[in-house]
């Protein structure tokens, strides 16, 4: 299986002309999505809370999050937002995407639109 990659712009909720884009790796195995620490304190956004991930060699890590809102392609979503070490590969995890109204097709690797949402 290949990896899937797509352009995200970070936005500050309460200043929206606050913004960073980066090129994401969609990891569907991801619940929430990673951006390295100093990219968002640069847009003044400040941890809230934290919370246990579990990485994907099985061991856990308590890691802060914050909210901001994610534009990318054509479509945007307000989610939570996991501080990453300074440096590492942003991931835009599951929530993000769904949130977005997308899927990422098991056989293609490509990204596409849901037609409906799911109540």
């Amino acid at each position: 299986m290949g990896f899937t990659y797509t352009d995200v712009t970070v936005c500050s909720p309460a200043e929206p002309e606050r913004s960073w884009e980066g090129c994401f790796l969609v990891d569907t195995g991801s619940t929430d999505t990673l951006v390295p620490r100093d990219r968002l304190e640069d847009l003044g956004l400040r941890p809230y809370g934290s919370a246990t991930y579990e990485l994907a060699d099985g061991s856990s890590q308590i890691a802060e999050f914050t909210g901001a809102r994610l534009e990318f392609m054509d479509s945007d979503a307000f989610v939570r937002v996991v501080f990453g070490p300074p440096g590492c590969e942003p991931l835009l995890g599951v929530l993000a995407l769904e949130s977005a109204r997308f899927e990422v097709d098991p056989v293609s690797q490509e990204i596409r639109r849901v037609k409906r949402l799911r109540l």
